[in-house]
């Protein structure tokens, strides 16, 4: 599959990139990108701090007063959560948010989603992300020209320095390295942007 190569620089000389088909060229599927997405999701979810209930309170069972002549009312032990140091009434449980998913599946996953915004057009690959001064107003421009609403914008190893700073105000442009490329975020955008370096790196990756 050949691409524009697209730059910043208007006086820069209009190139075109071939991408690899085993990456950019498989036929996505609903049910796989669901797997992937739902895995991602699951995995960043956070659980609750765990209390002790009455079972995990290390307190005697003896009962310590009689049924009835007390003057008090009738308690088996002192693990009950009305008194210092008995266990929690309906406390916080320990949830395992932690699925699994094979390697496999996630790799074809992120192909999936990368060869789903080419299928559509919605694939743009730029020469470099450099801005000149790092100003704002010159990337709101080169964004209007990529027809989009919201944009994920991947680079190689590091996100050029100019562009992260012309990008901080832009709530509509999302940036990460390589290595940070994921099937949930890709999708979420309505364009997806890499630059040549971002295309070796993820080529490489699953050659490798």
């Amino acid at each position: 599959m050949k691409l524009k190569v697209q730059s910043f620089d208007a006086k820069a000389k209009a190139a075109d990139i071939e991408l690899n088909d085993d990456v950019f060229g498989v036929e996505p599927r609903a049910d796989i990108l669901h797997r992937v997405v739902t895995w991602q999701l699951e995995k960043r979810r956070a659980t609750a701090r765990p209390t002790r209930e009455r079972a995990d309170v290390a307190r005697t069972g003896k009962k310590f007063g009689n049924q009835k002549g007390g003057g008090t009312a009738r308690h088996g032990n002192r693990r009950g959560p009305t008194f210092i140091g008995g266990g929690k009434a309906h406390g916080a449980r320990l949830r395992d948010f932690n699925p699994s998913l094979n390697k496999k599946v996630r790799a074809l996953g992120l192909k999936m989603a990368l060869s789903s915004k080419a299928k559509d057009g919605k694939l743009i690959v730029m020469d470099s992300l450099t801005i000149a001064d790092g100003k704002t107003k010159a990337l709101a421009a080169g964004f209007a020209s990529w027809n989009a609403t919201r944009a994920l914008v991947i680079d190689g190893d590091t996100v050029d320095a100019s562009f992260a700073h012309a990008s901080a105000n832009l709530f509509m442009i999302d940036v990460l390295p390589a290595v940070g490329a994921n099937v949930y975020d890709i999708l979420k955008a309505d364009t997806l942007v890499l630059t040549r370096a971002a295309v070796e790196k993820l080529e490489a990756r699953f050659n490798g």
